[in-house]
């Protein structure tokens, strides 16, 4: 605490009435209000959240089951433009648009995950049966990359390229179904099993959460990466198989001991009810306040004040969300522009050749990097001068970081074509090289990890914060899925970029032929343009406050009793998000 308030605090004018008044505590219960007092303390004295050995290990499990299951995912999609060129003859454009499809229908399906486990089931049943699912599309991406004339000793019987082709895409399909219904549900278990332990605990294990991610995709963009590239694709997708039966043994390990949530019944069809009946119903007597009010019971409506502030919450937050967008589709630039760009760069080092995929191992570097000197450092030294570095500061410099990337990316771009030298072989495929080295690429992907570290972070913290426990998986679902948009919106961009540059174009299937540095400066200047919009967004959000929920009640298997959690989220009082 500070010093300076030390004796004000002893000061019988600050008793405990004015702490009451001031925090418009409605409940007599002293624990309720001894609660209040711990969290205001909070703001001044930071504690590291104190987790039981059965408590950590629960987590534990939780994040190495999502280590594993990144490492499979980004062991499918750092060398997929590569897979694809040499071994199932598409070309670079088709290559890409199946990588940012792929890429954004992952983010996309995280919105039914997220629905099913709200609605119909429980987080862990959704992330096993997803696990199941994704174990299939993996053994079919294996099928695809197998040579089965070695694998049997016979000749004449390997697939034609279009049943490989018709393996690895439905393979594909999968692996992103699979992914979706992990991707909205996991991170909320985690949370969900240290939510009793205060808001701190939900902070740092977010930050960890996301380290964990990194983990994963630092080993399949190097060693993974390796293999596929130096090795065979066989056994680079064998491993990803490997890990992902690691993760659901991981997951099943601490079934017995973790907390469960009860379905809340059908959150999207009751959220589309409530829009339709506040807009039959509305009149301007009633909707003084809000638009929603004519759909709350006390004006006549059908549903109670809990229901309908859940369905503002997700009205909120998406134009927050929008703004997002465009980071992704900068991001998803690191497996398709910039991996195109760095296959005619010079790989080649102390004798041998690195996998252009290896270069998003810098991206992770800088996030494994950034989130520990965030967590210990930079945002405990901003609450401490009591100037926090709220969810839209810490969202907006993750959007200035991205446009950084890719207009560095336009540099190197101009530089490389100034020096070409040599052919190179990258997989099975020859490229026309430049003689600068690949590692000039790495200061683009840096930065978008230090973006990834800033936006990506307060994003998810953002979306669980500002969500109501009935809507949590809908709103994780939402913001996951601009990731998907984003990649889509990439996909969007670069098509009508080659539609507009027909006559001289600035995309060809061979980039040493176009100019793919206006490309990069499209995206950058696009960015801008986001970043400008969302500056008045971020300005005028206002955080909202849930109260302690009554009806958030956990059970574990192991106890039929059932434990209620109470959540009170507030930036403007509790800053230590």
């Amino acid at each position: 605490m500070l010093r300076a308030d030390v004796d004000q605090e002893r000061s019988p004018l600050l008793n405990r009435n004015t702490f009451r008044n001031s925090l418009t505590i409605s409940d007599d219960d002293d624990d309720t209000y001894k609660e209040k007092i711990g969290k205001i303390h909070l703001k001044y004295e930071p504690k590291v959240p104190i987790f039981s050995p059965q408590k950590l290990a629960i987590v534990l499990c939780i994040l190495f089951v999502e280590l594993c299951e990144r490492l499979a995912f980004y062991g499918v999609n750092a060398n997929l433009v590569l897979f694809c060129t040499s071994i199932l003859d598409f070309t670079s454009n088709d290559a890409t648009n199946v990588s940012l499809i792929f890429s954004g229908s992952v983010y996309i399906i995280p919105i039914i995950g997220g629905f099913i486990a709200d609605a119909w089931s429980n987080r862990f049943n959704v992330i096993f049966a997803s696990g199941l699912i994704y174990l299939c599309g993996l053994f079919l991406i294996v099928c695809s990359a197998v040579n089965y004339e070695t694998l049997f000793n016979e000749t004449n019987i390997n697939p034609d390229v279009e049943t490989l082709r018709i393996f690895y895409i439905v393979g594909l399909s999968l692996v992103a179904l699979g992914t979706g219904g992990i991707k909205a549900n996991v991170g909320l278990f985690g949370a969900q099993q240290v939510q009793d332990l205060g808001p701190q605990a939900v902070q740092v294990y977010f930050n960890w959460f996301y380290w964990f991610v990194n983990a994963g995709g630092l080993i399949a963009f190097s060693a993974v990466a390796y293999v596929q590239q130096n090795v065979s694709f066989t056994w680079g997708y064998v491993i990803p198989l490997i890990s992902m039966i690691i993760a659901l043994i991981l997951l099943n390990v601490a079934r017995s001991f973790y907390i469960y949530k009860p379905r809340q019944g059908s959150v999207l069809i009751t959220s589309f009810k409530i829009c339709h009946q506040a807009c039959s119903r509305r009149s301007p007597e009633i909707n003084k306040r809000s638009t929603f009010d004519s759909a709350r019971k006390q004006y006549g409506g059908s549903y109670d004040d809990v229901t309908v502030d859940g369905v503002i919450a997700v009205l909120r937050v998406l134009p927050i969300f929008f703004f997002v967008i465009m980071f992704w589709a900068i991001y998803s630039q690191m497996q398709s522009t910039y991996f195109l760009q760095g296959e005619r760069m010079d790989l080649n080092v102390g004798g041998g050749q690195i996998p252009v995929a290896m270069l998003n191992v810098f991206n992770t570097i800088a996030v494994l990097i950034s989130i520990p000197i965030l967590d210990r450092i930079i945002y405990p030294c901003f609450q401490r001068i009591e100037r926090p570095l709220k969810y839209m500061h810490r969202i907006g410099i993750g959007l200035i970081l991205s446009a950084g990337s890719v207009f560095i990316a336009g540099w190197v771009e101009i530089e490389r074509k100034k020096q070409f030298g040599f052919d190179q072989v990258v997989g099975d495929e020859k490229f026309y090289s430049s003689n600068m080295s690949v590692f000039l690429q790495v200061p683009q992907f840096m930065l978008v990890g230090a973006g990834e570290a800033f936006t990506n972070i307060a994003g998810l913290e953002f979306a669980y914060t500002q969500a109501p426990n009935t809507m949590q998986g809908l709103i994780m679902g939402l913001y996951l899925a601009t990731a998907g948009v984003g990649n889509y919106l990439s996909t969007a961009i670069i098509a009508i970029i080659e539609a507009t540059t027909k006559d001289d174009p600035w995309f060809p299937d061979d980039i040493n032929d176009g100019k793919a540095e206006y490309v990069f400066f499209v995206f950058g200047g696009l960015m801008v343009v986001f970043f400008l919009g969302y500056l008045p967004a971020a300005y005028t959000y206002k955080y909202k406050e849930f109260a302690p929920d009554k009806e958030a009640a956990a059970t574990t298997s192991g106890n039929s009793q059932a434990t209620t959690v109470k959540r009170t989220f507030n930036e403007d009082s509790v800053t230590i998000f």
